[in-house]
């Protein structure tokens, strides 16, 4: 009975209940090693240590109206996730007399994102913003002893020249998205690809990752076109329009290019042949997707549910998992120790689970967690790069985005 009472303790969230399986009893406890640790023993509180402070900061930035009454991007868009990241790390450390704080600044478009850390002295900042932003932040003389862990910024740039010795990147690049998706289309062997990019700054960048990509994997670009959907109304004309713009030499599939979702939506089922629609739209490479529920995933996606009362988007998860690291570093420490946390994150021994189906890790060259990549379309996960078939000397993860003799990133000390 005494075991049977020292479990009930240690249940946490997302812990079975009365009717549950023991088959899904041992999947939470492979999810969420706070359990198993308090499987090991009666739970028995060490002295508390002071709390650790992690900082949470965001560009809030304006968005176009969404198409077709889809639901537009959450103001909450990543806080929620570091807010869950936070609320785990404190289940799990309370065994160990660790307390995490958060603290979160959102700040309006154009006003001076750092004054928002102004007469602070953070130790680590979750941030949610633009490349410029995250560049301004990390050269900030003031925040020089702080470790910055990027949510919200997919530019490859960041993780390639403009990289930063103390700033890590939790969301995978624009390159690793483009990868894992090249991978699928190239086991496939859709290797014939028509683009259609958008108007805005980020279609460029996308379209570009996906050009490196189709060489890297031997696909093979056989058309580009451009669309702009500014003074169209695509709910009358998209049947015409995108009828013109795809219609191209023979290809497999039709590529889209639109991380503001001006059109791309429309684009599907209106392509000039019946073709996938794959990219920003369609089928779709993503760090964390609504149907993303093997290897425990369904436990987290429940917790932010609750927590947020709507669906884990891939922001909300980088930021989970930049709190999640940051306090699972100072678990396996047993410490709270700002300096001794970041050594470890940045050392080749620290592995983190991300509810991914295996363990993560810092490239030790520019910064990047190493991470599978779903590839998904709105009602299921179609893959998880990396696929197979596609090895790596050191881990098939480094398949995806920059891989070290790629990278011109010299911060980190490597040769790059």
């Amino acid at each position: 009975m005494r075991a049977r009472t020292d479990l009930a303790a240690c249940r946490g969230p997302g812990s079975t209940g009365p009717g549950r399986t023991a088959r899904q009893f041992l999947r939470v406890l492979i999810a969420l090693p706070m359990l198993a640790a308090c499987l090991a023993g009666p739970a028995r509180a060490a002295p508390p240590q002071a709390p650790l402070v992690i900082h949470y900061v965001e560009r809030r930035v304006e968005r176009p109206t969404p198409l077709n009454n889809e639901p537009p991007i959450p103001d909450d868009e990543g806080l929620r996730g570091a807010e869950l990241g936070l609320r785990d790390g404190n289940a799990t450390g309370r065994f160990l007399g660790l307390a995490f704080t958060l603290k979160p600044v959102v700040v309006d478009p154009g006003a001076d994102l750092r004054t928002a850390l102004a007469g602070e002295s953070p130790h680590f900042i979750i941030v949610n913003a633009p490349a410029e932003d995250v560049l301004a932040l990390a050269d900030a003389p003031e925040l020089r002893e702080a470790m910055l862990l990027n949510a919200g910024a997919p530019d490859t740039r960041l993780r390639d020249r403009d990289c930063r010795a103390r700033l890590l990147h939790v969301l995978p690049s624009r390159d690793m998205l483009a990868d894992a998706l090249l991978q699928l289309l190239a086991f496939k062997r859709w290797t014939r690809i028509l683009l259609v990019s958008g108007p805005n700054p980020g279609d460029a960048l996308y379209a570009e990752a996906l050009r490196r990509s189709a060489k890297k994997f031997g696909a093979r670009l056989v058309a580009e076109a451009s669309f702009d959907a500014r003074g169209a109304d695509l709910r009358d004309s998209a049947l015409r329009e995108f009828a013109t713009v795809t219609r191209g030499p023979e290809h497999d599939v039709v590529a889209v290019a639109d991380e503001t979702a001006e059109f791309g939506a429309s684009l599907v089922y209106n392509t000039a042949s019946p073709r996938p629609v794959v990219g920003t739209q369609g089928l779709t490479p993503v760090a964390w997707g609504r149907p993303v529920e093997a290897w425990g995933a369904v436990q987290l996606q429940g917790r932010f549910a609750k927590l947020a009362g709507r669906d884990m988007r891939p922001v909300d998860w980088a930021a989970w998992m930049a709190a999640n690291a940051v306090t699972q570093a100072a678990t396996q420490l047993k410490s709270a120790d700002p300096a001794a946390i970041r050594r470890l994150i940045l050392s080749e021994r620290f592995e983190v689970g991300g509810f991914k189906g295996r363990p993560l890790s810092f490239r030790a060259w520019n910064g990047q967690l190493r991470q599978p990549v779903f590839v998904l379309w709105p009602g299921a996960v179609v893959a998880a790069a990396p696929v197979e078939g596609f090895l790596h000397r050191r881990t098939e993860l480094d398949t995806l985005g920059l891989d070290q003799p790629e990278s011109a990133c010299r911060a980190f000390g490597g040769s790059g």
